[in-house]
């Protein structure tokens, strides 16, 4: 039978459980209980964030609309940790978290019209991507498009989103920083709402190896190669 991971309130009150009897010093006990509390309230607050760019929206660029959409992340980040900055073309906002390990966010909220909610662009079914790199054509990173986005033309909306990524502000930080330069850097650092502009959408950011299946058949053995689409 197989067992079910535990939940966040399930977690804390274990490690409430277990702490006094891992130290007898109940201050010490109570500041790793807290320490814990906090960081799965940050990464909880972060997920949140990063599913809301990836499939939310604001419905304006006004002032009011700005200031409230910053006030509601000021609640979960601090007002002090959070920037909230509109884009060139109006299409977007860029919004820039500091965490308390010194790590940064950057991410992209689309802006969307009221009545456009239902346009066919963001109705529009997404289909299996996977790609490979030529050094490695082994590792595939599992991406989708957009049904009405063909291969070819993905391709080439995910090339182009790469290349505007290193020439963003994020980008040229992070290239000052010495991160690679680099397509698995890309993937793993790009905003979700960078690509969904591009009708592309990133499920794993860590890349997997190709799978073969080893069947049997009249006795004898066959192979099957899973082949990316």
């Amino acid at each position: 039978m197989k067992s079910k991971g535990l939940n966040e309130a399930q977690f804390l009150a274990l490690l409430q459980k277990v702490l006094p009897k891992a130290t007898s010093d109940p201050r010490l006990s109570t500041s790793i209980y807290e320490h814990v509390a906090e960081e799965l309230r940050l990464l909880n607050s972060v997920k949140s964030f990063e599913k809301y760019c990836a499939e939310g929206s604001l419905p304006d660029l006004e002032p009011t609309t700005i200031a409230q959409y910053k006030e509601t992340l000021a609640t979960n980040f601090g007002a002090e940790n959070v920037s909230v900055t509109p884009t060139e073309k109006g299409d977007a906002v860029e919004v820039e978290i500091a965490l308390p390990d010194e790590r940064k966010i950057n991410n992209r909220i689309r802006v969307v019209p009221p009545g456009e909610e239902e346009s066919e662009e963001l109705k529009a079914k997404f289909a299996p991507f996977p790609v490979a790199l030529p050094s490695d054509p082994e590792l595939l990173w599992v991406l989708a498009r957009r049904e009405d986005l063909g291969p070819d033309e993905a391709a080439i909306a995910l090339t182009n989103a790469e290349e505007e990524f290193w020439e963003s502000k994020a980008g040229q930080k992070l290239q000052r920083d010495r991160v690679e330069k680099s397509f698995p850097e890309f993937i793993a650092r790009v905003p979700a709402g960078a690509l969904a502009e591009r009708g592309l959408k990133r499920h794993y950011k860590e890349p997997e190896p190709r799978k073969t299946l080893h069947r049997l058949g009249n006795g004898e053995a066959a192979t099957l190669t899973v082949q990316a689409a």
